[in-house]
């Protein structure tokens, strides 16, 4: 005659005393409802259990959707700061020349990328002592180029705001760094009627800091305040 263990006086009123310890431990309450199917036997089909399994995925994957949806918002709002940042020290010059200086200094730095060029489209060739003094963040275009670049001479309607990997990065853009530059945000610029365009280009080391797959919201609002900062000083 077999008979069953009997608890511990002591533990039984504690569990009964505080219930909710049970109910809330995930491992115990498996091995609860383990120990209640072996007792059942292999031939009873327990539908309650059937039911409890799946209600378990079904929480688990919310929990992780859960997880993804708080990470994104949380990224999302850091790269919202990030960008309003990099407007207002864009904002902060007094004169033509800082400005452009910062594009590749500061601005550069707030929002995380190795290689800032601007290039404006011209019919007029880059021997200008200003282009030349802001080399490094400044380069005059052929009018055209900028469109053949954002489509890579495939020609067609081009976005404004282009996020793509690369492998060998353009020299004209990127000069030196060019080697080691894997991936870029391409902005295009309207300056108005009347005015060709201009682009402004944002290089990263890292090749998954820009890519086709990512949202241009933000990148499309900082496009349009660094468009009407630009055409007050063309004016």
């Amino acid at each position: 005659m077999s008979s069953s263990p009997k608890i511990d006086d002591t533990l039984r009123e504690a569990i009964i005393s505080q219930p909710n310890v049970i109910l809330d431990d995930k491992d115990l309450m498996q091995a609860l409802i383990a120990a209640n199917e072996r007792a059942m036997g292999g031939n009873i089909v327990d539908l309650r259990g059937i039911a409890m399994d799946r209600l378990e995925s079904r929480l688990d994957r919310l929990e992780d959707t859960h997880r993804s949806v708080i990470a994104a918002a949380y990224e999302n709002l850091a790269g919202t700061n990030q960008v309003h940042r990099a407007i207002l020290r864009m904002l902060d010059p007094v004169e033509f020349e800082t400005f452009l200086r910062d594009l590749s200094g500061e601005v550069s730095e707030i929002l995380r990328v190795d290689a800032t060029k601007l290039v404006l489209e011209s019919v007029q060739n880059d021997s200008d002592t200003t282009v030349k003094r802001l080399g490094e963040v400044l380069s005059v275009a052929e009018p055209g180029f900028i469109d053949h670049y954002l489509s890579q001479g495939r020609g067609g309607q081009v976005r404004k705001v282009t996020l793509r990997q690369v492998q060998n990065a353009s020299e004209t853009i990127y000069s030196d760094k060019a080697d080691w530059i894997r991936s870029e945000a391409c902005l295009k610029l309207d300056f108005g009627d009347g005015r060709l365009p201009g682009m402004l280009v944002m290089g990263a080391e890292d090749p998954h800091m820009f890519g086709p797959q990512q949202g241009t919201d933000l990148l499309a609002f900082f496009t349009g305040v660094f468009e009407r900062a630009m055409r007050r000083w063309l004016s």
